[in-house]
This record gives structure tokens, sequence and C-alpha cells, in this order.
């Protein structure tokens, strides 16, 4: 969790104090981070927590979430039709074509974050991947082989718990073995950002509406082998 999705531990509902929750009008307890923004509200009820097994979208939020570094995530939510568009909808197979007429390109698109050395990983990647399918690989199998184990989560998932860990040794894990892949813009807690909203832990706090219907989802989801 990254930005404000780190917020404040403590939000009032019905004159009480809930840590790391807020109800909406709706009268549903939700995660704090969401802020009560509509399409905050969205990503975090449909998406965020979700597990995901297709590479390009694996793929997708991992580019993502290496361009929101340093930056607001509700800016790259709102620019996210922009990223589609500038990146070829993140097909993995195109984007790893691209050129350094592509590069300048992107560099010159408003619509984006024009952070040239963020571009230029988000391409490498794509090469990356690309290099562990030749190996018969799927990159949505390589990222599930490090889903943290139960012992490495906490019984009780509360927003007090997760300002503690901006980290995990799972992202920590998972972060060697991209880099030592080539693989650039990968850190621990970029990572691990990546992984909370991918599905590959819930952190939804106890008692957020979407934190059981995640657990039914990744209890029926199909790890990719």
């Amino acid at each position: 969790m990254s930005d404000e999705r780190n917020g404040s531990v403590e939000a009032v509902a019905d004159g009480a104090a809930v840590a790391g929750l807020m109800r909406g009008i709706d009268g549903a307890l939700r995660c704090r981070w969401q802020g009560g923004a509509d399409d905050y509200i969205a990503y975090h009820d449909r998406e965020w927590g979700r597990p995901v097994g297709d590479d390009d979208r694996l793929y997708e939020k991992l580019c993502l979430e290496g361009f929101q570094a340093g930056l607001s995530w509700l800016t790259i939510l709102r620019k996210r039709p922009a990223f589609r568009t500038a990146f070829a909808g993140f097909s993995i197979e195109t984007v790893a074509d691209f050129g350094d007429a592509d590069v300048e390109r992107l560099v010159c698109d408003p619509g984006i974050v024009r952070h040239r050395g963020k571009i230029v990983s988000a391409i490498n990647n794509a090469r990356q991947i690309r290099r562990l399918r030749e190996e018969g690989v799927s990159f949505a199998a390589f990222l599930w082989s490090f889903e943290p184990g139960d012992a490495e989560r906490p019984g009780s998932i509360d927003q007090a718990y997760l300002l503690a860990h901006p980290q995990t040794a799972a992202s920590t894990r998972l972060s060697k073995a991209l880099k030592q892949r080539g693989f650039t813009f990968v850190g621990p807690t970029v990572l691990y950002a990546f992984m909370q909203s991918m599905g590959f832990v819930n952190d939804h706090v106890e008692g957020c509406i979407c934190r059981q219907p995640c657990e039914e989802e990744r209890s029926r989801f199909m790890r990719p082998k």
C-alpha cells in the first residue's frame, strides 16, 4: 500500500473510531484510503485485492505502480485510459517491440507521466517478460510463485499493520528475483503495493465490505502454473 493508500489509521463511523475504515454515503464501511472519491471507491470495490492471472493485466499494473512512485495513485488511476492508449493496451508483445521513436512519442504525450526513465523501464520490462515466456514460463506463473504463505500474514489485518509494513519478506523476494532477470523500477515497496492490488494478498481492513468477497475470490482462484 503506497501514498494515500497508506492513510490515517482512524476514521469516524457512527461516532466511534474504527481503525482504518470509512463509512460511505451508502452506509458501507470501506478501507479509509479510498477517501470517498467515486473513481477511488470503484477501484477499491472492483479491483483492489481481486486475484489476477492474466499476463497483460499484471504487466499493466506493474508498469502503473512504477509510474506512480512519488505521485498520487489517484493521479495514475485517472490517467489510466491515456496510459492504455499510449502503451497499446499494455500488450506485452506489442510494447516489447517499441523502439526509440516510441520512447520519444511517449515522452511527448501529455496524457501520461512523461518520465523518460519510467517509460524506458516499462518497455524493458515487457522485453524481460517476453524472454521469460520464451523459456516456457508465463509472467503470471512466475509472479504467483511468490505469493506469501499463511505464516507470513497476520491473522487480523488492520491499518496499523499496513502502515508498519510498506514492504514484506515476500515482496523483497520478488523484487530480488525480478531484478536478477533484468526488470527495473521493481523495488520491494512498489511490489508490495502491486501484490496488494492484484490479489496476491488480501489487505482489505477487517470490517471492510470487500474483505470477505476478496477472500472468497482468492479461495476459488486457480493459481497459474
